[in-house]
């Protein structure tokens, strides 16, 4: 952007680097919460390019039709009462500078809007505009446009800037509706359990265990999906920030950069957890005993205030093959839900024992699982306890019963899906006030393969 354009907003130009760098990071990491399109548009207005010393910005959004453009979210003085945008402009494909863009799905800059015929001015005279659009696939679905004061305000670094945020736009819509594709799906699903279970009450809870079977595959597919292309984006914004940090000195400016790598590290620990929950993580499982994992686990978690931890550890528990940071990191997350659960203090009891399962036993698992030996671990705590409406819900991604900003709401999703890709699952119990037991169902190994490497092993 040009120096005068930059002093007319109060940022100097060296700044610009930086705030691009922190604003795209916040960007990444804050797509993952936005629940809707609406919100996005307006965070996008906002946060994105409100915050990149754009002093103007309009979001258009194009109908089904693909014939006209609605304005949907507004920055500066376009936006004079909020979110509430009164008689929103609707502009029709090639009408005007916003509608060319739309039709010819081309960004276009213009220097000096008084010598450009189809500027259609607003209560307020520009001099020069940019506007990019928003393509999915080989559609369009809105268009982002900003206007200045001055004479050729816009260049080469706004287009680049506004292109990159119209891109990461439309990989969070392509998500929204394909969620909105899986809720369909969903309250499809409930709707054929609900004539099934009247038709045939025999068979009701079978239905209801495939039906909570195919939720969780279609949020896990979505959620997989979802990390899997962030991930490629954090990837890259953390490989430009450590190059970036290679060539500026210590000072305010490394400092910065320092905050941004931060914030990147910590997109990249969410991600991580929702590829775990969607059974797409690599595992390294490698043969192991439960009792040294869960006593290393327990040791590292002895709290000086707070819930106590007993151990009941059980004799000759077999072996299991299991990625174990990835073991470790789960029980760290169900003791610290434990001791979450009973801030007044209490004891948190984590047990394992040997086990045979067999397909009558009703043991309130998640997934099914198929007969036969199991080691199982358990966490029992004391404290508030589950209501029964609420564990229905408690494995989906980010649904979380703690106060806002306490917690992701990944943690027992990652739990499900890290057991599922290791061969097991998990069984929860719960009363309303009196406790929660979580169980842990890993496939034992036979006992002749404990100590001998059996052949193709």
């Amino acid at each position: 952007m040009p120096e005068s354009a930059l002093e007319s907003v109060g940022l100097p130009p060296a700044s610009e680097d930086k705030t691009t760098l922190k604003t795209f990071n916040s960007f990444a990491i804050d797509l993952i919460s936005i629940p809707n399109a609406e919100d996005l548009f307006w965070y996008v207005a906002r946060n994105v390019v409100g915050r990149l010393n754009f002093v103007d910005c309009v979001i258009y959004q194009a109908d089904d039709a693909q014939t006209t453009l609605t304005q949907v979210a507004a920055l500066g003085g376009k936006n004079p009462f909020g979110r509430s945008i009164i008689n929103p402009l609707k502009i029709p494909f090639g009408q005007g500078i916003t509608g060319q863009v739309a039709q010819t799905r081309q960004a276009i800059i213009v220097d000096d809007l008084s010598l450009d015929e189809n500027y259609i001015e607003d209560t307020q005279r520009a001099r020069s505009e940019i506007c990019v659009p928003v393509m999915c696939e080989d559609r369009i679905v809105g268009v982002i446009d900003s206007e200045h004061t001055d004479v050729a305000a816009f260049g080469a670094d706004e287009l680049e800037v506004l292109t990159t945020i119209a891109a990461m736009t439309c990989a969070k819509l392509k998500l929204l509706a394909e969620e909105d594709r899986s809720n369909r799906r969903y309250h499809d699903l409930v709707a054929a359990h609900a004539q099934l279970s009247r038709e045939t009450t025999n068979r009701k809870a079978l239905e209801a265990e495939l039906f909570n079977a195919r939720k969780l595959e279609t949020v896990g597919r979505l959620t997989g999906r979802f990390a899997h292309e962030f991930n490629n984006l954090l990837t890259v914004m953390s490989g430009n920030l450590d190059l970036l940090q290679e060539d500026i000195a210590d000072g305010p400016q490394r400092e910065a950069l320092q905050d941004a790598q931060t914030a990147a590290t910590k997109g990249a620990t969410l991600i991580q957890s929702m590829l775990t929950f969607s059974q797409r993580t690599r595992l390294t499982p490698t043969r192991q005993n439960l009792n040294s994992i869960v006593k290393d686990v327990v040791e590292q978690n002895v709290a000086a205030n707070g819930p106590v931890i007993e151990l009941s550890l059980g004799q000759d528990v077999g072996k299991i093959d299991v990625d174990r940071k990835i073991l470790e990191t789960v029980l760290q997350h169900l003791i610290a839900n434990a001791r979450d659960a009973m801030p007044q203090g209490g004891e948190i009891r984590v047990e394992t024992d040997n086990i045979t399962h067999a397909l009558g036993d009703e043991r309130s698992l998640v997934t099914p699982l198929v007969s036969g030996p199991y080691v199982r671990l358990s966490v029992l705590d004391f404290g508030n306890g589950i209501a029964p409406h609420e564990l229905q819900q408690i494995f989906d991604p980010f649904y979380t019963t703690k106060p806002a900003g306490a917690g992701t709401g990944l943690g027992l999703s990652m739990t499900l899906g890290f057991m599922q890709q290791s061969g097991g699952t998990v069984a929860v119990q719960s009363v309303a006030g009196t406790g929660s037991t979580l169980e842990l169902y890993f496939p034992a190994i036979p006992s002749h393969e404990n100590d001998l490497l059996t052949i193709g092993r």
